[in-house]
């Protein structure tokens, strides 16, 4: 008994064992990757061998439905679960890497835009989920956490909400259930409805930026569409991501005047720590890159590393997704997030269209 209560305490303080501890799941992300890539690969090089005309299914694409088949078809072993668990920070590491690929002009020309757009949406996508989620008579904390979720980050600002309103375990369950299912299927509709409508690449890579909570998502579905999109798609999405403190605090100090949540002592401190870092390490990179720290091969090198660990991370958005644990959750929270996600898509999509229309996106 004395020895398995030690066993623990030595893994505690051992960091290599800590480390060893992700090495299967991260493992598991990477052959689930590489097969996706290796599909796309094969399946299209079969195509041109025997002179077919096939749609171009994007690795993106394959990694998530690789990791959805084996999340909703098996159990998957605990031992894979902290290494799949990291798929969040390749995704950040992702975000930073991809800041070689912009340069700080490209940056501030389409985040002007962006800024205008986003705080736009995160008013509409606000609103329209407060509304919903009284109409259809949700518990306010629940109304407000998908309110969040779905104007600023998804997941992300659902945690961050929790803790700062006092939300019940409950309330964050069903809206996190709703934002993941809602986000899988944006997946799919997405890059149907901008062929469909013949966007470009800047143009639907905002709106998916824009329109999709999480950002794994949004990631995905920009990549899904085109490359270049996918580049936008992150730009956009970063630029709501900065955004996760303000809107926070502002519901934190609502439930606090309401005597429903801990008041919030130092606003600054509240602001930074809510913050994603992640922000800054792609500001930094475009800007090294911008003032000619990295020569051409390096930039390359960075930008390579950056579609690697999104291959980790799209892996783990497939993995991560179970619809029977979704479907467990109650119907309620998701009539009121996917009425709201379909508002919030048709408003950002005309936000963008109109705005296409007079920039020239």
């Amino acid at each position: 008994m004395a020895t398995s209560i030690a066993l623990p305490s030595q893994e505690a303080h051992n960091p290599f064992a800590n480390i060893v501890r992700f090495i299967p799941g991260v493992l598991l992300l990477a052959v689930i990757g590489f097969a996706g890539k290796l599909l796309e690969q094969s399946i299209n090089g079969y195509a041109k061998a025997h002179h077919l005309v096939i749609p171009n299914v994007e690795y993106v694409l394959w990694a998530i439905a690789i990791g959805l088949l084996i999340s909703n078809t098996l159990t998957i072993p605990k031992v894979f679960l902290p290494g799949i668990a990291t798929y969040e920070f390749w995704l950040k590491a992702g975000i930073v890497l991809l800041g070689a690929r912009f340069v700080v002009g490209d940056v501030l020309k389409l985040g002007g835009i962006s800024i205008g757009l986003v705080v736009l949406e995160i008013s509409g996508s606000l609103i329209l989920m407060t509304l919903l989620g009284r109409l259809f008579k949700l518990r306010p904390k629940l109304t407000t956490l998908l309110a969040v979720g779905s104007a600023v980050c998804g997941v992300s600002a659902i945690i961050a909400a929790k803790g700062a309103i006092d939300a019940d375990d409950e309330d964050s369950s069903f809206a996190i259930a709703a934002i993941l299912a809602l986000g899988a299927i944006a997946l799919v509709t997405f890059p149907l409805i901008g062929h469909a409508l013949h966007l470009s690449d800047n143009a639907y890579g905002l709106w998916s930026g824009l329109a999709v909570d999480n950002t794994a998502e949004a990631t995905a579905a920009g990549a899904l569409f085109s490359d270049a999109a996918g580049k936008v798609a992150v730009l956009a999405k970063t630029t709501r991501n900065a955004t996760i403190g303000f809107v926070v605090l502002g519901y934190a100090i609502y439930w606090a005047s309401r005597g429903q949540a801990e008041k919030v002592k130092n606003k600054g401190a509240f602001l930074w720590n809510k913050f994603p870092k992640f922000v800054l390490g792609f500001l930094v990179i475009s800007l090294l890159v911008s003032v000619h720290v990295f020569n051409k091969e390096q930039v390359g090198a960075l930008a390579n590393l950056s579609r690697w660990a999104f291959l980790l991370t799209f892996a783990g958005v497939g993995l991560r997704t179970n619809f029977r644990e979704m479907s467990k959750q109650g119907l309620r929270p998701f009539i009121v997030g996917a009425l709201g996600e379909v508002l919030i898509a048709g408003l950002t999509l005309g936000l963008v269209v109109g705005a296409n229309a007079l920039w020239k996106l």
